[in-house]
Order: C-alpha cells, then sequence, then structure tokens
C-alpha cells in the first residue's frame, strides 16, 4: 500500500455510529482540560486519546468494487482465518448441504464497517444473543451473538453473510431489511469492537481465497458465480 492511500484509510470519516462515542470524549477532554485539578486534567487527556481511538476505529474509507454480476466480494477487511465445507446456518433455511464458507476476522485496528457481497434481495434476517468468544475460533460461529443474513440473487440462487461478535466486541449494527434490494460493495453494517464475517457461498461455487490472506471489505473478490 503506497503512503497516500495510507494517510487516506488512517484518516477516513467515520462512520456514523461514532457520533455518540466522539461526543463523549470530547465532552470528557474538554472539560477535563479545563478545570485546574490535576486529577481532571488527567481525565481529560484520556478523554482526548479515547477520542482520536474511536476516529480510528469507526473509520469508513470510500472503496471502489470490482465491476461484474458474478463477483463475490469480501464484506470486510481483516484475514482470513478459515476457508471450510461447512452446512448453511440453519435459521437461514438455505437446507444441509454443505457449501464452503469464508471465515474474515476483524482485529480493533481493521476497518469495522461491513459492505455486501453480491447485489441482490435480503430474504431473511435471523439475530441470535450469545457469548462473546474470541471471534478467531471455529466455534465462534455458533457461539457468539451474531447477526445472519440470506441474500437470494436474481437467479435465485442463495448466499449467507454473518456478523459474528467477537471477545470485546458488544454491538452489531445492521442497517438493512429483509426484503431490501442490495448493492455489492454498499454498507450494511458495522460490528464493535473486534469481530468476524462469514460468508457462505452458494452450492458449486469454490472461493479463490485463502486462509492467511488480507481482505479489503468491498474490493477483494472472494469468489466468482
Amino acid at each position: 500500500m503506497s503512503l497516500i492511500k495510507s494517510f487516506k484509510l488512517v484518516l477516513a470519516p467515520p462512520h456514523r455510529a461514532a457520533t455518540p462515542f466522539l461526543t463523549a470524549g470530547l465532552l470528557t477532554a474538554i472539560l477535563g482540560r479545563l478545570t485546574p485539578w490535576r486529577l481532571t486534567r488527567a481525565v481529560g487527556t484520556v478523554g482526548f486519546a479515547f477520542t482520536g481511538f474511536c476516529l480510528y476505529f469507526f473509520r469508513n474509507p470510500r472503496r471502489t468494487s470490482p465491476q461484474g454480476d458474478n463477483l463475490v466480494l469480501s464484506s470486510a477487511d481483516g484475514r482470513v482465518t478459515g476457508v471450510s465445507l461447512v452446512a448453511p446456518p440453519a435459521a437461514l433455511e438455505m437446507g444441509n448441504t454443505p457449501v464452503w464458507r469464508v471465515s474474515t476476522f476483524l482485529s480493533v485496528l481493521d476497518v469495522h464497517v461491513n459492505r455486501m457481497p453480491v447485489s441482490g434481495t435480503v430474504s431473511k434476517i435471523a439475530y441470535h444473543a450469545g457469548r462473546f468468544l474470541n471471534a478467531s475460533l471455529d466455534k465462534a460461529s455458533e457461539h457468539n451473538e451474531r447477526n445472519e443474513l440470506r441474500i437470494t440473487l436474481d437467479d435465485g440462487r442463495q448466499l449467507a453473510v454473518v456478523q459474528i461478535a467477537g471477545l470485546i466486541a458488544r454491538r452489531i449494527l445492521c442497517d438493512v431489511q429483509e426484503g431490501e434490494r442490495v448493492k455489492a460493495g454498499e454498507l450494511f453494517g458495522l460490528i464493535r469492537f473486534g469481530s468476524r464475517t462469514d460468508i457462505y457461498l452458494p452450492p458449486g461455487i469454490t472461493p479463490e481465497v485463502l486462509e492467511g490472506q488480507t481482505m479489503i471489505g468491498g474490493e477483494t473478490i472472494i469468489a466468482r458465480l
């Protein structure tokens, strides 16, 4: 990555979900620094640091998605921690036939907005309250808090994308609803503060990425339909 691209990534404007955190951090920083007491001034310094962290964590860089109706794009930035054949989530009613699942782990340093992997229609959403295990563990897909979306393509095939909360994540945001038409690469949610996304490909489709590979949400091609 070039130096210019690195600066653009770090200085990207924040997602709107950052607003309450930035407000709290700035108020704490300003009030703390305006007081004459050493303790409150220290709290103000912490407020500035927290504000800086939130600006970095919630950054929402502009992405240019490759064109093509047959492409499956990564839903998130991060590292591929698993490529395996497993049955789709039962709640999404996609059958029991194993399909390829690509799991991407997002550390607290990665961009955390989620993007649609394909264009189609959100035909089902299933939310599950759960635990907060390390999201890089395979069992996180069954035990952790998660939000599952089934996307129906124009040709009738189905694909699933799952937002999974992590060890310190405590909130999954999803901005789409059942029946909504979506476009590949567009934003649909966010997970704070460390998480994972799983993509379940349609039957017969093989992923083109490997475990350990770095993903760029909305840009990296995972598979071709």
